[in-house]
């Protein structure tokens, strides 16, 4: 073969190659349909993505990969552009996150409520609907209470009623406060070994199954209102986020479908969320 040959051989070999790894990457970047969600313990250790993801999925492909972490952190990951949309619940920081530009916009999605939760035999005497003058009998009277302690949604709320209780509980507190700085569920079962009081959501509590002698002592006070908002990361701070993706899962969520599958989900016949993207004041 002459050298002018071979030199179109080695051209056409090339070009083959390069056509063989565009569809290569192609069809991995088709079949990567996912996206990232910086989310509360609490969606997680309720069951809740466990029933939305799958029908989710089914309409979109996309796949949702959760990490599951308290509020203040969540939103710390997205801040760093290590996840696509945040799902959280402590409105406060949400609209900052959105105003330092880290978000796009935040979406009202779901509401529960916190409880207070302690042994069923209530030593402190704190059993009614006034979450102030429980936490007040707690303090007075050093019974044990667990606190997160993760600078999430629930611990940002326990310790906002501290204070409206009148307690500086980051100064004002003894060895019967003990702050773990972990989720949802490992301060339930901490409480339930110790027989301590411990501030939760109610769908993380309803999904709990490790009670031993802990119940509800406190509930309905409406101070205990607990709004989760959906923001996607602003892809003008972090270009690799999958604003496209992510758009779509925040549409789904507060569409009328994606609101009728949180309405639906339910343990032993309790509702754990109730949706209400369409209150624009929430």
């Amino acid at each position: 073969m002459t050298p002018r040959g071979r030199f179109f051989v080695l051209i056409r070999s090339l070009l083959i190659v390069a056509a063989i790894a565009t569809t290569l990457a192609t069809q991995t970047a088709a079949q990567d349909k996912s996206i990232v969600v910086a989310s509360t313990t609490s969606t997680q250790d309720s069951g809740l993505f466990g029933y939305l993801l799958p029908i989710f999925k089914q309409k979109t492909g996309i796949d949702v990969k959760v990490v599951a972490q308290g509020t203040g952190q969540a939103l710390d990951t997205a801040r760093r552009g290590d996840a696509d949309v945040v799902l959280v619940h402590a409105k406060a920081a949400e609209e900052e996150f959105v105003a330092e530009g880290f978000g796009v916009k935040r979406y009202p999605v779901m509401y529960n409520d916190f409880v207070l939760i302690g042994p069923q035999h209530d030593p402190a005497g704190v059993k009614g609907k006034d979450i102030m003058a429980a936490l007040q009998t707690i303090k007075a009277k050093s019974a044990p209470f667990i606190s997160r302690g993760d600078r999430s949604g629930t611990n940002i709320a326990e310790i906002s009623f501290w204070k409206d209780a009148g307690i500086d509980i980051t100064k004002d507190n003894g060895a019967w406060y003990k702050e773990i700085g972990q989720g949802m569920g490992a301060a339930l079962n901490t409480a339930s070994a110790l027989n301590a009081y411990v501030l939760s959501d109610r769908g993380t509590w309803l999904a709990f199954k490790n009670r031993n002698e802990l119940a509800i002592v406190v509930e309905g006070d409406k101070r205990l209102f607990n709004q989760y908002g959906v923001i996607l990361v602003n892809p003008a701070k972090h270009p690799n986020v999958r604003k496209d993706l992510g758009q779509q899962f925040v549409d789904w969520l507060v569409s009328t479908e994606g609101q009728d599958a949180i309405g639906r989900y339910k343990i032993n016949g309790q509702q754990l969320f109730y949706p209400n993207a369409k209150d624009s004041n929430a």
